[in-house]
């Protein structure tokens, strides 16, 4: 994408910049920094850097690398948007030669469903087999 790179190298991640934005979505709202550099620490993920080197976006992908992955905390600043880069993202994402034959890759995602049908994404096959523990008031408490 001209302008843009995409790298896995956490050395290069600002993690004030992806907390700015991740702490302040409706997924994540209000998660301490802290929380998140464990988060990344021990997740795949991907950033979206300016040719300039500034950081405009994120993807955190939860894997075993061998059967599942769960793909998360996936964003593009607003004044970067429109030109494609969520798909580019997404797309260099799901490419991944270390995310390739896995038997299940999840996502949730409350407004961006045509984003990731785009790439294979679908609703839950048997969404009557899911469970889940939710502590949507978690953040709050951990504190910042």
């Amino acid at each position: 994408m001209h302008g843009y790179r995409i790298s896995t190298n956490k050395s290069e991640f600002d993690l004030d910049a992806i907390h700015a934005f991740i702490s302040r979505t409706y997924w994540a709202a209000g998660m301490p920094k802290p929380l998140l550099a464990k988060a990344i620490e021990n997740s795949f993920c991907f950033a979206v850097f300016t040719d300039a080197g500034e950081q405009i976006g994120f993807a955190r992908v939860i894997t075993d690398y061998a059967t599942y992955a769960y793909l998360s905390d996936v964003y593009i600043l607003e004044a970067h948007r429109g030109q494609g880069l969520s798909k580019w993202l997404v797309q260099t994402v799901v490419a991944h030669a270390e995310l390739q034959g896995l038997r299940r890759f999840n996502l949730f995602t409350a407004d961006a469903h045509g984003l990731y049908q785009q790439f294979g994404f679908k609703s839950l096959t048997h969404p009557e087999r899911g469970m889940e523990i939710f502590d949507a008031e978690v953040y709050q408490r951990a504190g910042t």
